[in-house]
């Protein structure tokens, strides 16, 4: 059998959380009601029942690529791939791109897919930090230190998983520079553009930014619809092609219905509504999970996220990440994600994008182990 890096929180998440009492541990917000989808367009219903369950486009539906374009500066559905989730965007970009014993440069901390992917496929993986005393923001000396002219890719998560940091116009041109200095391609995860926490603006996507870049994209974070499995990738056309070829080795296509679903829910009309939704529901969230963490002195440390419904908490209790959030699910029934997953011990993933009563329940679990580990 093979040497394989599993999917650390990916496979502690699949294990646990439909059993648990508290999700706390997803990274989107509260899941849209599919009835509250289709009322948006009162002609839906009907046009879902006289669809026949065959093979979508293989690489997006029309409509649903034509409004995805309208998303990134000067794109054409000609620009963009959908896929099975941004997971199939990610993986397949990075199989495009590298070759075995090829050099990938990944921020850290992050989404740790892209990370265990290089690392199963003989990647040799670099990885620069963003860092908690700079709030977050990247190290981006230690970017330039790392990048070579063996460098083939440079990974970012842009909102940032876990901590909710946005990159500034200038972070963002500076590693654009470092990547057009060797010719790298930037893969850029942006999942998280349309949930921002304390502004109505967008966050900017590297793509358009330069010739080598690759956004990905997903219903599951900023539209509250994880269920839908639509992601996709915005990029020049030419490498869309080729990535395509291998979107056909793995899933061929995303599903009809939900191509179709996308496709309502990415339109010009029903979009704001969507993003006003996912942003309503952080701004409510956070300040319960801010005054719960308030209310615990000494133990816990947030620097509030730019954007997304999940913070990224350091604590001071004498317990390992892993088993602090293993004895959650035991013996409280509540879910949240380690710092272990990420490679930061002392720090939890918490989710905060969720119904107030849903939210206050969980956290008051939490707050039982955390009195019990104290006395």
């Amino acid at each position: 059998m093979s040497k394989f890096q599993p999917f650390l929180m990916e496979r502690f998440m699949s294990r646990f959380e439909q059993d648990v009492d508290y999700n706390l541990s997803e990274s989107g917000v509260h899941p849209l009601l599919l009835r509250d989808l289709l009322n948006f367009d009162p002609f839906m219903k009907e046009t879902l029942l006289e669809t026949e369950l065959n093979y979508a486009f293989a690489n997006g539906n029309p409509e649903l690529r034509e409004n995805i374009a309208r998303m990134y500066d000067g794109a054409t559905s000609e620009n963009i791939l959908v896929t099975v989730g941004a997971i199939e965007a990610n993986l397949i970009s990075v199989q495009s791109i590298l070759n075995q014993g090829d050099e990938i440069v990944v921020m850290l901390p992050n989404y740790m897919q892209i990370w265990g992917v290089a690392r199963n496929h003989g990647y040799r993986v670099k990885t620069f930090t963003l860092k908690e005393e700079r709030n977050w923001a990247p190290d981006l000396d230690e970017l330039e230190s790392l990048i070579s002219k063996n460098a083939s890719l440079i990974a970012i998560c842009n909102p940032n998983n876990p901590t909710g940091y946005i990159l500034t116009e200038s972070e963002m041109d500076t590693i654009v520079q470092y990547a057009d200095r060797v010719g790298a391609w930037i893969l850029s995860d942006e999942v998280y553009r349309g949930a921002e926490h304390l502004t109505d603006e967008e966050a900017p996507s590297f793509y358009g930014r330069y010739n080598k870049v690759i956004a990905v994209g997903s219903m599951s974070k900023a539209y509250g619809l994880p269920g839908l499995r639509i992601g996709w990738l915005a990029g020049p056309a030419d490498m869309i092609d080729q990535i395509w070829a291998r979107h056909e080795y793995t899933t061929i296509s995303a599903t009809m219905l939900s191509n179709i679903l996308a496709g309502l829910a990415l339109s010009e009309n029903v979009r704001p509504a969507l993003i006003k939704r996912t942003r309503e529901y952080i701004r409510k969230g956070f300040p319960i999970l801010q005054d719960w963490m308030n209310k615990h002195p000494g133990i816990f440390s947030c620097i509030p996220p730019q954007a997304a419904a999940i913070a990224f908490a350091r604590y001071d209790l004498d317990i390992n990440s892993t088993m602090l959030t293993d004895r959650l699910v035991r013996e409280k029934s509540v879910m949240i994600v380690p710092g272990d997953h990420f490679g930061m011990d002392k720090f939890i993933r918490i989710s905060f994008g969720l119904p107030e009563e849903y939210l206050l329940g969980g956290l008051t679990r939490i707050h039982e182990l955390i009195d019990e580990l104290q006395h």
